[in-house]
């Protein structure tokens, strides 16, 4: 199927400057296996701890963990298609185990990039290169500790044969702001492109930990998490400095313009992602579209995932999130920008149809284990440039794709001060949500409190891969929603520790119930 097509050319050219794909270092962490003490080239060769990163862009592995296990997104198996063993279903119904193939490859994706980038780290000399390694390190080291609770932990300094030690959630916790504020301290106000941290990075990612770290600290998996005012206060002075350094919301009717091929010198609000162009695209977003897009649609794609319809009915009809006719886009090859339901156009506003011949129809009906090729919502929040002969060639798409923007931070600073922060600058987290939504094209809400801040988070940022850490914060994640009809155990806020790796370091304590 296409889907492994594209995912082994990820693994064998987008990683291939970081050595070699995941399945080679899955050793990494096991009890005494030798690591190549000089596979960071130089104290200057950050491209190995970048390119581990662009695994991000997978429709796989710490996307598939943070998206498919929510109430936004889900892989239903249509025939013979999707099925892959369960792996997309086991996710959205909450019943994986310790040998799923996307908690192990995650797992060993995110290890190798922190160990790639404490290399770099124990040998660089320039303060910005040691900067830009602590931000990655923080970021790898963030997923490993949202996801599973607990971080093997190797020095570059010690013993290859050494039996890698293992950080608690609160421990490494301490660890990435550590990490960030030595990047802060070190990164520069501005950079080239998106695709390299600079202080603003290293800002929205230090509000993240501050806003999750009641998760982090505590002692009960899944709550009830208390969150301490001081960290709430952290959370706006981040997000306040990020205001001061000149980024801003995007105007009205320009939403997905944070998404498009142009983002890269049109978006106003994106703050750290990977830089594409059509010569380079070295992480490319294309997944994003393809994962989605009927094999008849222009791109082709490969009839995947979908949206659940209980969340797609939370946008109300003005929205401009829920999904619009986009410029030189909509009118070259008939595709939508966000939400696509109903029939669906090609090029010329030609009525597409099925493979058999009947109306590509998309429903919100769909069920997870048996659907037809036309059912679901399916999801276009970034999307190629047509040519001018209304075709597309996305092998290089300059959409440079988005990990952390301001439209986040300052959702962020909201829940903050909904939380009991205070705001210096006297903003309300009323005032901040209402002005996003009056930007987007939604009514003011007349109150803000825990329900409307999650959804208001969901409509902003889906499919952006933080619906699972928000659900999760406002202890909604077990809840159940469409294709899981009972709630699941707490457990499953954290994934198992990779039975292999657990078998193999015996420092590592499998999670409680796996």
């Amino acid at each position: 199927m296409k889907k492994i097509a594209t995912r082994a050319v990820l693994c064998g050219i987008v990683l291939m400057t970081a050595a070699s794909c995941a399945k080679l270092d899955e050793k990494l962490y096991g009890s005494r296996s030798l690591v190549d003490p000089n596979a960071a080239a130089s104290s200057t060769d950050l491209g190995g701890v970048y390119s581990q990163l662009y695994g991000q862009t997978d429709q796989a592995n710490t996307y598939a963990l943070q998206e498919h296990s929510t109430d936004e997104m889900m892989g239903p198996t249509r025939g013979t298609d999707w099925g892959d063993f369960g792996t997309w279903r086991k996710l959205h119904t909450h019943t994986w185990t310790a040998t799923h193939n996307q908690v192990n490859d995650t797992w060993d994706q995110l290890n190798i990039g922190v160990f790639r980038a404490s290399q770099v780290i124990s040998k660089a000399t320039d303060a910005n290169i040691k900067g830009q390694a602590s931000f990655l390190r923080a970021y790898f080291m963030f997923q490993i500790i949202d996801l599973y609770g607990q971080a093997p932990f190797r020095d570059p300094a010690g013993a290859t044969t050494a039996i890698p030690t293992v950080m608690s959630r609160s421990e490494g916790t301490d660890f990435i702001i550590k990490d960030l504020e030595f990047a802060e301290a070190n990164l520069p106000v501005t950079s080239a492109n998106i695709g390299i941290a600079n202080k603003a990075a290293a800002q929205a990612l230090l509000a993240k930990v501050y806003l999750n770290k009641a998760v982090y600290k505590s002692t009960a998996v899944g709550g009830p998490f208390t969150f301490v005012k001081a960290d709430m206060d952290k959370v706006i002075e981040y997000a306040n400095k990020i205001t001061a350094s000149g980024y801003s919301l995007e105007p009205a009717g320009k939403y997905f313009q944070d998404f498009a091929w142009d983002n890269s010198t049109q978006s106003k609000g994106n703050i750290f992602g990977f830089y594409n162009t059509t010569t380079n695209a070295p992480a490319s977003a294309k997944n994003r579209w393809r994962m989605g897009l009927h094999y008849n649609q222009t791109p082709d794609g490969w009839n995947g995932f979908t949206t659940l319809a209980d969340f797609y009915k939370s946008f109300e009809a003005t929205d401009e999130r829920r999904g619009v006719a986009y410029p030189g886009l909509t009118d070259k090859i008939g595709l939508r920008a966000g939400f696509a339901v109903g029939q669906q156009f090609g090029p010329g506003g030609k009525a597409l149809t099925q493979r058999g011949g009947a109306p590509l129809v998309f429903t919100p009906e769909v069920n997870l284990n048996f659907s037809t090729e036309a059912q679901g919502i399916r999801v276009f929040k970034y999307f190629p440039q047509p040519s001018a002969n209304n075709t597309v060639n996305d092998d290089n798409s300059d959409n440079d794709y988005v990990i952390l923007r301001y439209a986040d931070v300052l959702l962020m600073k909201a829940e903050a001060i909904m939380r009991g922060g205070t705001d210096p600058n006297g903003q309300s987290a009323l005032t901040i949500v209402n002005l996003i939504r009056t930007l987007r094209g939604a009514t003011a809400v007349g109150s803000v409190d825990a329900t409307v801040m999650l959804a208001e988070r969901g409509r902003e940022l889906y499919w952006e891969g933080w619906r699972r850490n928000d659900q999760i914060r406002f202890e909604k994640f077990n809840d159940p929603v469409d294709q899981r009809p009972l709630a699941s155990a707490k457990t499953y806020t954290v994934y198992p520790i990779p039975q292999r790796a657990v078998d193999t370091n015996p420092n590592l304590k499998q999670n409680a119930g796996y």
